[in-house]
């Protein structure tokens, strides 16, 4: 399986508009953060996690010609907005299933209103096949890859992580129920929400990641959601061995 990081900044991107801090300025490549997503490719299947707001730049990016399917974590813009950009694929491919939890879908068909009840013709329109997917109810796509939609929670907010074979993506969240800590054992790779070093409502600090972390014990943990509060170089050292910051094309192989 390997895994790149399309993008692993926060909602507002790094750096952020208008902002001269040190990271916004930095001119390390790891500071500049696209919204978060990743791709997955494992046995032939290519799976994306998220069509970010910056999902085109990020596909073109990656040189990416195909996708098999996508998974949906929540709503909100920075991780949906890209979805109209499945269209050169749907030109080539046809129909994409798409992959969300019920909560999802209802924000979904309200915000892209357009695709499901089209109201005109010309020019093209996203084609999406829609799966619901419910915390830990397995699935396969293609030959060997199983995905475990499971549940976490941003602020008030049930979102969706996924487990894919021994890797698992855990963007969006402040806090990891129990029964998902139980199927979160044994990983090899582990990506995690972690906005900054202080406290935030509804996103995992460092601190708090951390303490998630030790608990579930993962061969390699890559923490992901960054703002512009950490610079890559200079806040690295302050992470545990087995810790890393992700950042914008990174890629791993497990």
């Amino acid at each position: 399986m390997r895994l790149t990081f399309l993008g692993t900044g926060t909602s507002t991107g790094v750096p952020s508009i208008g902002c001269n801090c040190e990271t916004c300025t930095s001119d390390d490549p790891r500071d500049k953060r696209l919204r978060v997503s990743v791709i997955i490719e494992h046995a032939g299947q290519t799976v994306l996690i998220d069509t970010s707001s910056d999902f085109r730049q990020q596909a073109l990016r990656f040189g990416l010609k195909r996708l098999d399917a996508v998974l949906i974590t929540h709503c909100h813009a920075d991780h949906i907005f890209g979805l109209d950009d499945i269209r050169p694929l749907n030109f080539r491919f046809g129909a994409l299933g798409v992959y969300a939890n019920e909560r999802a879908w209802n924000d979904i068909r309200r915000i892209f209103k357009y695709i499901f009840e089209p109201s005109h013709f010309g020019g093209g329109l996203p084609q999406v096949l829609a799966h619901t997917v419910e915390p830990g109810a397995q699935f396969c796509l293609g030959r060997g890859l199983e995905i475990t939609p499971l549940e976490v929670i941003h602020g008030r907010l049930p979102v969706m992580a996924y487990r894919l074979n021994d890797f698992a993506y855990a963007t969006d969240l402040s806090e990891i129920p129990p029964q998902t800590m139980e199927a979160l054992s044994g990983l090899d790779v582990l990506v995690l929400d972690c906005l900054r070093f202080r406290e935030h409502p509804t996103h995992l600090w460092v601190d708090k990641a951390l303490t998630y972390i030790e608990k579930l014990k993962p061969r390699r943990t890559f923490l992901t959601h960054i703002a512009h509060d950490v610079k890559h170089e200079r806040d690295s050292m302050r992470l545990p061995s087995g810790v890393q910051w992700a950042y914008d094309g990174l890629e791993l192989e497990g």
